[in-house]
């Protein structure tokens, strides 16, 4: 994806406190790592492991922390800013407006609308997108094969691409974007044991979604028995995450890759909760928690703590107990010969 930014275009899309040192007259046509970057590349120190990188980069301009230490190449500059990551950020964010812009409002001719929907004129509705009775959609993108369930809600600023789903009844809000494949309001998983068969118990509620949530794609969020599973506002969701009926998620939650949340769990403010975790039923999981991938939730989690393991214990409890363990092999061996010992007295 090419672009041209000039220095000048770079410094105005930083922090106005920004620190020049060195000097650049050219164009930047790319973004790379410290190690693989060449002359005319922007690059970055966003983690301290990589500081031995900046030296020998050759990228033209980096990102460096304020409190870098050391001096650019001839025909090099060095920006330093209070955070790298998030100033490429907002670059990034200029680069993706120009390489990927909004799409024209307007309904593509294959899309099917319903005629009791109710459709902005400011929307964008792409093609093969189904938008079904009673729906509404305000000043929004759908891309491509979108499907919006019966009075279903899509607020304004939001983006759906292709093959999302949006059940009948849930709502969608404001500038939340739903990637590729996700599926918000599929049916709760729930069933009774009645007459030696499991008997389907009907998900009459709906998902809500606050506003600036983002969903990843192919991630799944279930409808609830009844009432509404709902995602608080500001909270990320990464691809392949399972949100199951009845689930309440805070605010400004992070929801790392293939977690399962199971039902009528309430996840509190400021969770983050790391790749492949899984959180039992029936849970409250405090404001500001941390939980490592691959934990094992099966008790409530208290504000503030950090859990890991399978099943989850404290970190630091849990951790200690990782040392003791490997000091298991040496632990038995001394007590073998101790017991030897012993019993050669014994026999004496």
């Amino acid at each position: 994806m090419a672009f041209v930014f000039s220095l000048q275009r770079i410094l105005e899309m930083l922090p106005p406190d920004v620190e020049s040192v060195g000097d650049f007259s050219g164009d930047i046509v790319g973004i790379a790592s410290l190690s693989s970057a060449k002359a005319g590349d922007l690059s970055f120190l966003g983690n301290h492991k990589y500081h031995s990188q900046v030296e020998t980069s050759n990228a033209s301009v980096v990102l460096l922390p304020k409190d870098y230490d050391g001096e650019p190449s001839e025909g090099q500059i060095y920006l330093k800013v209070e955070n790298p990551s998030f100033s490429l950020a907002m670059i990034c964010r200029e680069i993706e407006r120009l390489l990927m812009p909004a799409p024209e409002p307007g309904a593509h001719p294959s899309a099917v609308i319903h005629p009791e929907a109710k459709v902005s004129p400011e929307a964008t509705i792409g093609p093969l997108c189904v938008v079904e009775a009673g729906a509404t959609v305000e000043a929004a993108v759908l891309e491509s094969q979108v499907h919006v369930g019966r009075h279903a809600k899509i607020s304004a600023g939001t983006y759906l691409f292709p093959r999302v789903v949006v059940g009948n009844y849930c709502e969608i809000g404001e500038r939340n974007r739903l990637l590729p494949g996700c599926v918000i309001g599929s049916d709760g998983y729930g069933y009774e044991f009645v007459e030696n068969a499991h008997q389907r118990v009907p998900q009459v509620g709906r998902v809500v979604t606050a506003a600036d949530v983002d969903v990843g794609a192919n991630s799944t969020i279930d409808r609830a028995r009844f009432g509404s599973t709902y995602i608080g506002q500001g909270t990320k969701i990464d691809n392949q995450v399972q949100i199951a009926h009845n689930v309440r998620v805070g605010k400004h939650c992070l929801l790392v890759a293939q977690v399962g949340i199971s039902g009528s769990t309430e996840i509190g403010d400021g969770v983050v909760i790391g790749g492949q975790a899984g959180v039992a039923g029936h849970l409250q999981i405090g404001d500001g928690a941390m939980i490592a991938g691959g934990a094992a939730i099966v008790k409530s989690v208290e504000a503030g703590t950090k859990m890991r393991g399978s099943p989850a214990t404290e970190m630091a409890l849990h951790n200690r107990i990782i040392v003791l363990q490997r000091k298991l092999p040496e632990l038995f061996k001394r007590f073998d010969q101790l017991e030897k010992s012993i019993e050669s007295r014994e026999q004496e």
